[in-house]
């Protein structure tokens, strides 16, 4: 066994008979064992908050969106959409309209986008998992799926087929809007809600489903002009063949995207949160941990003696600053594998027991994850490095005269 890891251990292990010392030690391996469940568990809750806050917009979300670069509809032909239902990898695929469009109900307006789909788009987004109340629309018929908060500001229920839902566009071509008749510029289109959606604050209040037939109609589009064409992939799928085949069989400029690229800067904003949080704690983890310097200097000073006995005996200067660097080392080891075991625990329990809430019926989403296992062990581990280093280093040929 190396010799200075050896006495490093006896130092570590045997009683002093100074007091003190022990009871600073002692201090120094909490700190570690707290620094390190601290810094575990807010990475783990920041981690559940993160699929809390994606689990709407992943169901709502598709595999792969194509949309085109240029304008706001592209062309696409039945042999195109068949062409790319067939790409290998590609379970289904829906075809989109979208545009800004203008409600009214009993006096009441909300601006908002209608979102026409096809039979398909069932199949790509899980629409039972967010439908609030009533059905979803049926093919042919003058119905739409509102979101809960456009159901809200409108104070629009269900089913009210005593006042109906008018949906307003522009006409296309008209520039100019009659002072005499201002609708004569709008196509309106009259609807009843069939069913409501939840999925988020913002979503709730943005778009309302309507069969694609329908929105064609409204917008003035033939059968060929599309908004966007959503792709739901088998688990095997390779997303960069399937976006080469999209490519080839779609030769204009057309935007490819995956689920994150859709959430782009929503991924950004959690990353970078996530990276300030880790930073945070880890700095406050930081003070408490430099305490090993502290401690170890004062088991220098301790051992004072010793080291002149160790030194006289031929052991160079090198050698015995080990001894207090492993002397850390091993403190800092202690407590990071003391605090992840406890950190574990704590989490774990969390999210089988849920025994903190957030409110009544909702706990605080956690989520175990062995890579913040591993950051927290690399991230004290490294602290407790840069803290033995530093105090080791007090063992100088002045301090044996």
């Amino acid at each position: 066994m190396n010799q200075s890891l050896y006495i490093a251990k006896r130092y570590l292990f045997s009683k002093t008979n100074k007091n003190a010392v022990n009871i600073i030690s002692r201090i120094a391996v909490i700190a570690v064992i707290i620094g390190a469940m601290a810094l575990f568990i807010v990475l783990s809750g920041f981690a559940g908050l993160k699929d809390f806050a994606l689990q709407y917009t992943n169901v709502f979300d598709s595999d792969i969106k194509v949309s085109p670069i240029n304008g706001k509809t592209l062309t696409l032909t039945p042999q195109q959409f068949s062409s790319l239902q067939n790409i290998e990898g590609v379970a289904t695929a829906s075809q989109i309209i979208e545009e800004r469009v203008f409600l009214q109900y009993k006096n009441k307006n909300h601006i908002a986008y209608i979102k026409g789909v096809d039979a398909n788009y069932q199949k790509v987004t899980p629409i039972d998992s967010i439908l609030f109340l009533g059905d979803w629309f049926e093919e042919g018929m003058d119905e739409v799926v509102i979101g809960f908060g456009i159901a809200n500001k409108l104070s629009l229920p269900a089913r009210d087929y005593g006042n109906l839902l008018e949906i307003y566009v522009p006409k296309p071509g008209v520039g100019q809007i009659s002072s005499i008749d201002p609708t004569s510029a709008f196509k309106k289109q009259r609807v009843v809600a069939s069913g409501v959606y939840e999925i988020n604050e913002d979503l709730n209040s943005k778009y309302l489903f309507s069969d694609i037939s329908n929105a064609r109609l409204l917008l003035g589009l033939d059968s060929t002009k599309i908004s966007a064409i959503e792709f739901k992939l088998n688990p095997e799928a390779s997303e960069e063949v399937v976006f080469k085949k999209i490519s080839e069989i779609i030769p204009v400029e057309i935007s490819i995207k995956n689920r994150i690229q859709q959430n782009d800067a929503l991924y950004k904003m959690l990353n970078s949160e996530n990276l300030f949080t880790y930073l945070f704690v880890s700095l406050i983890a930081s003070i408490a941990i430099f305490n090993l310097a502290g401690t170890i200097i004062m088991v220098i000073l301790e051992k004072r003696k010793n080291i002149r006995t160790l030194y006289f005996m031929g052991l160079t200067i090198k050698e015995i600053r080990k001894i207090f660097f492993y002397n850390g080392m091993l403190m800092t080891l202690i407590g990071v594998a003391i605090g992840l075991f406890l950190g574990t625990v704590l989490i774990l329990l969390q999210m089988k027991f849920g025994f903190v809430p957030i409110t009544p019926t909702l706990p605080y989403p956690v989520k175990f994850k062995l890579l913040n296992l591993l950051l927290v062990f690399v991230t004290i581990c490294g602290l407790g490095w840069i803290a033995s280093k530093m105090a080791s280093l007090r063992v100088t040929e002045k301090l044996l005269a």
